[in-house]
């Protein structure tokens, strides 16, 4: 199935009315988009993913101003996260241009899908997970295609057998479990300083926490470093 590009969008000239029957001809933007195109594909190849483009012809008419450089082109949006991306075609020359042009592209392999119904906050195991073919940027979330990202995270939420895994149904487990006992350590460079504490809240690495310094009674923030730890800035 071939897909028809419309010139949708902007064209951007340093000198108004440069468009130019002997200028650049849509056949030459076409060309420039499908090698582009046919790059990507064979980049994507090499990685084990199937991509398909579609993308069809230009009004004959079409003609802009004439471009000295070679045309460069380039994804003006993400298309591992949408079957509709658009090329930014654009001339740098004397007479600068651009145009967007939306395209089809689908890129397909192999992709992280649950091996059976999963309930909200289940931890992820080995036994959770299966790979299955999938169109890869079908979603805005962006398909999962590792098993190390999901093994040891949480389910936000519950989802179905074959459901493709994207980053929003994940959370990260608490290293940190309120009511746990913790060490605090406030650093400035390489010099630190430990303590003991109790933390308020749970989180995840990275998170920040209240934690109450066990010595002083005082209830400081602190980011979680790892199970069981977590700084504070001197």
């Amino acid at each position: 199935m071939r897909i028809t590009i419309f010139v949708t969008a902007l064209l951007m000239s340093t000198i108004p009315g440069t468009v130019m029957a002997s200028g650049t001809t849509a056949e030459q933007i076409y060309s420039s988009a499908e090698n582009f195109l046919d790059a990507f594909a064979k980049e994507q190849a090499s990685e084990g993913f199937s991509v398909m483009h579609d993308s069809g012809k230009l009004d004959a008419r079409l003609s802009l101003a004439t471009c000295e450089k070679p045309l460069e082109v380039s994804f003006s949006g993400d298309p591992w996260k949408t079957t509709q991306p658009s090329l930014l075609v654009s001339c740098e020359g004397s007479r600068p241009w651009r145009m967007f042009l939306p395209v089809s592209v689908t890129i397909t392999g192999d992709a992280m899908v649950a091996a059976r119904t999963l309930g909200r906050g289940e931890r992820l195991t080995e036994s959770a997970l299966r790979t299955d073919s999938v169109v890869v940027n079908s979603t805005r979330r962006g398909a999962i295609t590792s098993e190390d990202q999901l093994i040891g995270m949480e389910m936000r939420r519950g989802i179905n057998a074959g459901t493709v895994f994207t980053p929003d149904l994940l959370l990260s487990p608490a290293a940190i479990e309120r009511g746990d006992h913790v060490i605090i350590s406030a650093r400035s460079g390489n010099f630190s300083v430990n303590s003991r504490g109790k933390a308020l809240a749970s989180g995840g690495i990275g998170e920040q926490v209240l934690v109450e310094n066990l010595s002083s009674s005082r209830t400081v923030r602190a980011r979680v470093t790892a199970p069981g730890h977590v700084e504070i800035p001197m």
